[in-house]
């Protein structure tokens, strides 16, 4: 066997980055539970001095900080031995209100070493695993994360881009939430549109009892919560219902569209966020495309066959979700506007 040194060192230096960035996860959720985020984005620090805000050893301190800064989360200042953030640094760790919440993504992260001997054992057998059987890590994680894709894009951008539905919303909507888990996108929705009303559903009971409590946190009271299916809510004459990352998970996918067809009044809209995904797996091989297939193969796809679904994964494309929702009797179907981490996808009856 020829072997070509060159593509070897460049696979070996890919391999290495993946490596540090494997082994510093856990780091990236110290970093977070202990503060030293939140503490070096308010002021450059050393390892005594943020050892001392944060309550914690120093000698493990001054390990997390070299490991941080080689990989580029922190900022080292040599002439002055200071670690910091920067504002851009600071935006993605230490602000969970902001547009990204990198530190929730790494509980998700964490969700999955948590299921991995339940995941070896749906790739021999084709089992599959239930949202609720998850580690608790996995329901804050999804919280928090997709939350500041909310925060950052749901009411400057996604719900603008849909057809007359700001209009009502501003005047008086009645809104479904399928698959809200904790609420995140209900509540912010119901804030923002005091006149209209916002019910959240999700066949996880405990998902629900934390999304009561967030909404009654932020102080909105048009905003309710029920345990249902995505095929047996009881609601009707929705004038938006919304699937916000939620339907490739889906045990039933057309049910639920055809479900939701039914509880829509003549003239509404059905609001599909998904993951950014093209139709074909070539156009998916990129960083993005890697993440949604590490989540799918190990959450979403076991989601769906746990319940015998068709496991449609994070990385279905706006193809397979056309002709879901098509299938479920909706005849228009467009993509009204995209991030580089969804497709924001509206059907109407």
């Amino acid at each position: 066997m020829s072997i070509d040194e060159d593509r070897l060192n460049q696979f070996l230096g890919h391999a290495v980055g993946d490596l540090g960035a494997a082994i510093s996860a856990t780091l990236v959720l110290i970093g977070d539970q202990l503060g030293f985020y939140r503490a070096l984005a308010r002021q450059p620090m050393n390892s005594a001095e943020l050892a001392r805000q944060t309550g914690t050893h120093e000698r493990y301190v001054r390990e997390w900080l070299g490991n941080q800064a080689a990989g580029g989360y922190v900022q080292y200042d040599p002439a002055h031995d200071r670690y910091a953030l920067s504002e851009e640094q600071a935006l993605c760790l230490a602000d969970p209100g902001g547009p990204v919440d990198l530190p929730g993504a790494y509980s998700i992260v964490e969700a999955t070493f948590h299921a991995l001997e339940q995941t070896k054992d749906n790739f021999r057998t084709g089992k599959g695993m239930e949202w609720g059987d998850h580690h608790p890590c996995l329901f804050r994680g999804t919280e928090r994360f997709f939350r500041a894709g909310y925060n950052a894009n749901l009411l400057a951008n996604w719900l603008p881009a849909l057809d007359g539905v700001l209009e009502k919303l501003k005047a008086g909507a009645k809104v479904a939430d399928i698959g809200c888990g904790h609420g995140a996108s209900t509540t912010l929705m119901a804030k923002a549109f005091p006149k209209s009303t916002f019910i959240g559903y999700d066949y996880h009971a405990p998902s629900i009892e934390v999304a009561r409590e967030r909404a009654k946190e932020t102080g909105v009271d048009n905003a309710y919560f029920e345990v249902a299916d995505a095929t047996g809510y009881s609601g009707g004459h929705f004038d938006l219902i919304a699937f916000f990352d939620c339907l490739h998970d889906m045990g039933d996918p057309v049910g639920a569209a055809r479900h939701a067809r039914q509880a829509l009044k003549s003239d509404g809209n059905c609001l599909l966020v998904e993951p950014f995904a093209g139709d074909r797996v070539a156009d998916n091989l990129n960083p993005v495309g890697r993440v949604y297939y590490g989540a799918s193969s190990q959450i979403c796809v076991p989601v769906s066959l746990a319940r015998n679904g068709p496991a449609l994964g994070a990385q279905a494309g706006e193809a397979r979700l056309r002709e879901v929702m098509e299938a479920a009797g909706f005849t228009r179907f467009r993509r009204a506007t995209q991030t580089p981490f969804n497709l924001v996808l509206e059907a109407r009856p």
